[in-house]
């Protein structure tokens, strides 16, 4: 007895593994303002993903020691 996968349907294993892969990246900001006075401001990021992903994006940006020290 063979068992097919069926098209479009994914486990969340599958998810996770892409995701730790690839990585997501959420950027927020928000501004409250009240006639022209700013009252609040929030920035916030967040990153999902693994440090192997992590550690290649911030050398491809000049994020690691060593290229701060150069």
């Amino acid at each position: 007895m063979a068992v097919e996968k069926a098209i479009g349907s994914t486990s969340l294993a599958e998810v996770v593994d892409r995701i730790l892969d690839k990585g997501v990246v959420i950027d927020a900001w928000v501004r409250v303002s009240l006639v022209g006075i700013e009252l609040l401001a929030i920035e916030a990021r967040v990153v999902v993903a693994s440090v192997d992903t992590w550690l290649k994006y911030a050398e491809a940006v000049g994020l690691t020691a060593a290229e701060a020290v150069a």
